[in-house]
């Protein structure tokens, strides 16, 4: 039976106590509040747990908190609309599996929930339960008097808005009736709470929360039996008091609007919904929000409390006249949701049934099995039980491989996933490329059509249709002509340059006075093919050479002046040069193809891709070269430039010329010997100068670990001869700091010495036979390639190979090295396989780079016959080759300063001195 009791306009004379400790608002009633215990969690770990309650008598809530001083509730259960009920110590499962029954009581919700909560003795559950009961009796009471007084809800003045454990001094309570007086008198219970209950109760320690946790079966057992029996219709109807609500509230931040807007509502209902309350704002600084909520309160329930209610105030024939369809309508509406509530209980119930007898099923095989397996024990001899358990051994075995076979299957389906998402990718990459092509095939059109164009008006101004096919014939047949001329200029250069060399070998050394007349003529021929075409006398040649100009596009001499065997050599490279060039225009152009991707990349930025990696690998025009380079560099260093202040290089170069520079001597003195043959950099008042001297001094402020190495003149230089003073300072960083290792241009040139290590292990892998030769003759071939690495190339291979290194090389980094290193020995593999004796490879190879002109072929060989070609296989021998080379560096630096040590102890090697010490 439900507990209640009552108490007087004063209150109990027991101590009170609030969310923080306070007074009833508006009144001198202490504060209902103090420690209870609520179950709550799922599963296992459902239990109870301590929590801080506090009655609001204005909406009729009792508030519960994690503690005395937390201003935000955890939740509230409403009193109003609720009914109580407690259980005998033999009853009431759900306290039972708490282990304390004769402490827990029950309140019920109109919306089905059960909120079960627990006090620390069954006094201060008597009292929490009569006080409860009354509270609910008041407030009800004043509200039926309020709704006498006026049917109309509170202005939103009226709303309050202070803390609960505050005082709201503009709040009055409505005072009780005379019949409320009378019952409270009749059913009071004299009761004590205990100093877990009231004001008094905030400074206590929160009570010890017993433990939640149960895995066991019995557990789930009790839980599904609870939940079915709160299903059961007229289960604790004869211990209940009824009040049900239409509304449930819920903690959210509303808007002004949105506050408006649920007080309007709230009004509606008042008139509307027979259960209502007439709630008032929260008693907290933050507002509730209202949300809208499926009552589950039968229909005909609902139209008998309606019709009871209402009577004292108005006739049915009133109320139906003005309400009656709005009623209607909402009725229905809560019967349908209410029927889709129950049809969802029902499919609950049914699947808590299911895993009832599931796991009833599995403990009755379990003790099948068990029983079996016991009888079957008692008989059988020790081998075939053995046998028995290999088997289950094996069949476990296999369970295992069959689950890891599905694991493998759906990894395998997944890769297939991957895989076909990464050919739509393909797909989708495909479809630009082909949009690309459609998209410069209609430049192409329009440039044709544009060009057929002038010549309509260039025909159409001479007057004569006949005129213009004329005009059109003749310039296919000089296109022809043009093509014509340009092979037999190409086999003529190929002939002169194997005249000369013919000549060469034609020439023998003097063995008498007497000379005879083929030697004159021979010494006459190689007098006239050295000869530059003049005005004196040119029908009295023998032989009247084709033309070299004396510097190439790049600034580079052709034909040295000093040594005439070397002129000759060099004039006929020159030649051979100049027959690869023209059978290259032959063929289609890449300067047309670099046109046409520079058209297409015009409204739109320059990205790395496949086409522009094979176009700057075929080579950059000269007219495009530098624009492209500066774009790579910016590409490589665009961290760098972003975290520096404008005019940083001119800035690093002022420093530099004003401060003392440890680096500038050095600088000095490399300036003209960085490239003689070079037009640009041959005389102190070349043009070049200067500038590669502000891009050393600028260069060796910023970076002081290296200041100056030789063989940064050298890459200078080159970047000069296409970008500005800045562009080309940026370029030097690339190379250095982003490009190669640390400490490759330093001191000690640790990271030079690494990479060759490193190449030694490509050729052993990539050209196995040519190392094997070397290493049979004792050749070491790094003293050669090491210079390639350090300049990548300069003076080392002609200049149309040396800058087309240097496209790819600015694009891709330095890997690039290493393919064209391998490339330059593999074009050469044959010649160096036939020499047989370590002098003669080793004069071969300081010279054999600048007899490769081809740079086609070499081309196809470095980015075609090399690969494989990873990036990560260099990396991981770099790190290898590193630790090594750093301890042998050790080791030297110890066996140095041992001998420096030894010197100075002993007299006889006191006077050895080391040339570094005789410089300094």
């Amino acid at each position: 039976m439900p507990a209640a009791g009552s108490e007087g306009e004063e209150g109990p004379a027991g101590p009170g106590g609030g969310g923080p400790a306070g007074e009833q608002a508006g009144t001198g009633t202490p504060k209902l509040c103090g420690y209870l215990q609520k179950l709550s969690g799922k599963g296992p770990l459902r239990g109870f747990r301590s929590r801080w309650f506090v009655f609001d008598p204005r909406r009729c809530y009792l508030y519960y908190f994690k503690g005395p001083q937390e201003a935000l509730p955890l939740g509230r259960i409403d009193i109003a609309s609720a009914c109580f009920s407690y259980h005998q110590p033999e009853a009431g499962a759900a306290a039972a599996a708490a282990g304390d029954e004769g402490a827990a009581f029950e309140v019920h919700s109109p919306n089905g929930a059960v909120a079960v909560l627990k006090a620390a003795t069954r006094q201060d559950m008597t009292y929490w339960l009569q006080e409860l009961q009354q509270k609910r009796w008041e407030y009800c009471n004043n509200l039926d008097a309020a709704k006498r007084d006026s049917r109309t809800s509170p202005t939103p003045s009226d709303f309050s808005k202070g803390l609960v454990a505050k005082d709201n001094p503009d709040l009055s309570i409505l005072s009780q009736n005379a019949s409320a007086e009378r019952a409270r008198n009749i059913l009071a219970v004299e009761t004590s709470p205990t100093d877990l209950v009231g004001e008094q109760a905030a400074s206590q320690p929160a009570p010890v929360q017993p433990s939640a946790i149960n895995f066991s079966l019995k557990q789930w057992s009790t839980e599904i039996k609870n939940s079915m029996s709160s299903l059961r219709k007229g289960n604790n109807e004869n211990r209940k008091s009824i009040f049900y609500t239409t509304e449930e509230w819920e903690l959210l931040d509303p808007t002004p609007k949105d506050l408006e807007d649920s007080m309007a509502l709230e009004e509606k209902r008042k008139h509307l919904a027979e259960g209502s309350k007439g709630l008032s704002s929260s008693a907290f600084p933050f507002d509730f929000g209202r949300i809208p909520h499926k009552t589950r309160r039968p229909l005909k329930d609902m139209i008998g409390s309606s019709k009871n209610r209402n009577s004292s105030d108005s006739s049915p024939t009133e109320w139906y006249s003005g309400n009656g369809n709005k009623l209607v309508s909402e009725l229905q509406l809560k019967y349908q949701s209410q029927q889709e509530e129950l049809e969802k209980l029902k499919k609950d119930l049914l699947s808590q049934k299911e895993l009832v007898r599931l796991l009833q099923q599995t403990v009755r095989s379990s003790q099948y099995d068990k029983y079996f397996a016991s009888r079957l024990c008692e008989g059988v001899p020790k081998e075939k039980l053995e046998l028995l358990h290999q088997k289950d051994d094996q069949i476990l075995g296999l369970n295992n491989q069959l689950e890891k076979l599905n694991l493998e299957k759906d990894s395998l389906q997944q890769e297939v996933k991957n895989l076909k998402c990464k050919v739509g990718e393909l797909n989708e990459q495909l479809g630009m490329l082909m949009e690309t092509i459609q998209a410069k095939d209609e430049v192409i059109m329009k440039l044709s059509r544009q060009l057929s164009e002038c010549e309509d008006n260039t025909s159409s101004q001479s007057g004569a249709v006949n005129s213009s096919m004329a005009t059109c014939t003749n310039k296919e047949l000089q296109e022809l002509d043009r093509l014509k001329y340009t092979s037999l200029e190409a086999k003529l250069c190929q002939i002169e340059s194997k005249y000369l060399i013919l000549l060469q070998e034609m020439k023998t050394p003097v063995c008498s006075e007497e000379q005879s007349p083929a030697r004159e003529v021979i010494t006459q021929l190689l007098e006239d093919a050295l000869k530059a075409e003049t005005s004196e006398q040119p029908e009295q040649a023998f032989f009247k050479p084709h033309l070299v100009s004396e510097y190439d596009i790049y600034g580079f001499q052709t034909v040295p002046e000093d040594d005439d065997e070397e002129k000759l050599v060099a004039k006929s490279r020159a030649l051979d040069l100049r027959s690869l060039s023209l059978s290259e225009n032959r063929e289609i152009s890449t300067g047309v193809k670099w046109e046409n991707y520079l058209a297409s990349t015009m409204n739109r930025e320059m990205m790395r891709c496949v086409e522009l990696k094979n176009l700057i690998r075929s080579g950059i025009p000269h007219e495009h070269r530098s624009k492209m380079w500066k774009w790579c560099v910016n590409l490589h260093v665009k961290k760098f430039k972003d975290s520096t202040v404008p005019g940083y290089f001119q800035t690093l170069l002022q420093n530099a010329l004003e401060k003392q520079n440890p680096a500038s001597k050095q600088i000095e003195l490399d300036l003209l010997r960085t490239l003689p043959n070079n037009k640009h950099y041959s005389s102190p008042t070349s043009e070049g100068i200067q500038k590669l001297r502000n891009v050393l001094l600028a260069f060796s402020w910023r970076n002081p670990d290296i200041g100056y190495c030789q063989g940064l003149n050298r890459l200078v230089a080159i970047a000069l001869l296409y970008l500005e003073q800045e562009d080309a300072f940026w370029c030097l960083v690339t190379i250095v700091e982003v490009f190669m290792p640390r400490d490759y241009y330093t001191k000690t040139l640790l990271g030079s010495q690494v990479d060759q290590r490193v190449f030694k292990d490509l050729m052993s892998e990539k050209l196995p036979r040519l190392h094997a030769h070397f290493e049979q003759y004792k050749v070491d071939y790094t003293l050669i390639t090491f210079n390639w690495f350090l300049v990548v190339f300069v003076d080392s291979v002609v200049s149309d190979i040396l800058f087309k290194i240097w496209d790819s090389f600015l694009y891709e980094g330095p890997k690039v090295i290493f393919r064209f290193a391998l490339a330059l020995f593999k074009y050469k593999e044959e010649e160096i396989l036939k020499l047989q004796d370590s002098m003669s490879i080793f004069k071969y190879l300081r010279y054999f780079t600048r007899t490769i002109l081809d740079a086609r072929k070499l081309t196809g060989i470095a980015f075609g016959d090399l690969n494989p070609f990873p990036l990560r296989q260099i990396r991981n021998r770099r790190t290898y080759h590193l630790e090594k080379v750093r301890l042998e560096l050790t080791e030297l630096e110890a066996i140095r300063e041992d001998f420096l040590r030894e010197r100075e102890t002993c007299v006889e090697k006191r006077d050895l001195i080391s040339d570094d010490e005789e410089d300094s």
